[in-house]
This record gives C-alpha cells, sequence and structure tokens, in this order.
C-alpha cells in the first residue's frame, strides 16, 4: 500500500483528493495538512510514500517544504497538483523530487491516471537488462496525450468557469456565471454541463414565483 500525505490549503479540495485518492487501488491516505507546518508535522509522526502538494500554502511555497524535507532527508516522492504554470518552477520541483504535475482543475480520472502511472514506476526493482528496460521504466511516469475536450469547448473558458462554481458557495445558474465571465449564458450552460458530465458539479432545478424553474449548478468535489 502506497501511503499518501495530501497537502492542501482549500479545505474543500483536500477532502476531494483525499476522496480521490483513496479510490485508487494501492493507495491509502496517511494524513492531510492544511499548511506547510502541518505537513511538517504530519511528516514527523506519519510514515509517508508519496506527498500529493499543492505549491501555494498560506505560510511558505510548496517548493520550500520540499527544499526542507530534502535537506531533512525526507525521501518520499511528490506528486504536485498545483495550478502554477511557471516552467521555471516546474524545472525546479523535477530537480527536487517531484515525480508528476497536475494542473488544476482536474477530474478524478486524470488523477487517477497519475497514480496508476506512479505505482507502475514505483514497482520496478532488480537491475535492469538494458537501455530498453530502464526506458520503460521511466516510461511509466510519462502522462499520455491530453484528453481532448468536447468540440467548441476551450480550455481557458473551462477554467474560469471552474473557477467561479468553486467561488459561489450557495452555487450558480448559467445567466449568473455567463454575467460574471462576460459570456453568454448558454456557453456559461454548455461549460457547466460538462463539469456535471464528468462529474465535478451538480444541477438541481431553481424555482422562482413564475415560469419554468432555472438550474441551480454545485461545485461537488469535496461531497464524500
Amino acid at each position: 500500500m502506497i501511503r499518501v500525505l495530501v497537502v492542501e490549503d482549500d479545505p474543500v479540495a483536500a477532502d476531494a483528493h483525499q476522496l480521490y485518492v483513496g479510490r485508487v487501488p494501492g493507495f491509502a491516505v496517511a494524513a492531510v495538512a492544511h499548511s506547510r507546518a502541518e505537513a511538517v508535522r504530519a511528516l514527523e509522526r506519519t510514515p509517508v510514500d508519496l506527498l500529493l502538494l499543492d505549491l501555494y500554502l498560506p505560510d511558505g511555497h510548496g517548493l520550500q517544504l520540499l527544499r526542507s524535507l530534502r535537506a531533512a532527508g525526507h525521501a518520499a516522492d511528490v506528486i504536485a497538483v498545483t495550478s502554477a504554470r511557471d516552467l521555471a518552477v516546474v524545472r525546479e520541483g523535477v530537480s527536487l523530487g517531484v515525480v508528476q504535475y497536475v494542473l488544476k482543475p482536474f477530474t478524478f480520472a486524470t488523477l487517477r491516471d497519475r497514480l496508476v502511472r506512479y505505482a507502475e514506476f514505483r514497482a520496478a526493482a532488480g537491475e535492469a537488462s538494458g537501455q530498453d528496460e530502464v526506458d520503460r521504466a521511466l516510461a511509466a511516469l510519462r502522462a499520455p496525450e491530453p484528453a481532448r475536450l468536447p468540440k467548441g469547448l476551450s480550455a481557458p473558458t473551462l477554467e474560469a468557469v471552474t473557477g467561479a462554481l468553486r467561488a459561489a458557495l450557495d452555487g450558480v445558474t448559467a445567466a449568473a456565471a455567463g454575467q460574471e465571465l462576460g459570456i453568454s449564458r448558454i456557453t456559461a450552460r454548455r461549460y457547466l454541463e460538462h463539469l456535471v458530465g464528468v462529474g465535478l458539479a451538480v444541477r438541481s432545478p431553481q424555482y422562482g414565483q413564475v415560469g419554468r424553474p432555472e438550474l441551480h449548478y454545485r461545485w461537488r468535489a469535496g461531497k464524500r
């Protein structure tokens, strides 16, 4: 069993990551930390094989945490789960032992794929017979071609709609999301329906005083 420490300051995202990890055979969440200090304390008392690490923490950058852990002799591998897109940060992370990057927002299927690939890489043991076997072991960490969005949807707009939905504690309608983001109600609804389709949002009818009910969308990643 691969023991995972989830390090994520957003409680809703932390719950989602914990839920996702628990659904992948061979993995178990050993602890959850919402800050750099909590992560250090968790590592002092709990054996951990893998960190699922957010890079933006309230008391320091995730790579600062990782540097201090390496200096203290902690050898756990790291999958960075973050919105950071700076390739200089990516390169520094690789030098510190980050084996995978998962950009937010993401689906369970994306994280599951990374975890399964990491497990395959970790399971490789013994002495390689040659270059081909070394290449195969390293190839286990490589991500597949990115999943394509349905025709007519774009990643930047999906990210914007996802952010608006997650920020709306009481949920949103397509009209409200569209007005906030400067897109049409129909466009917003297409993206919201996509999030429902991949399991990241739920919809329910919202009844007013007159007319047909309007669909109301709510982020569901933290639901257990």
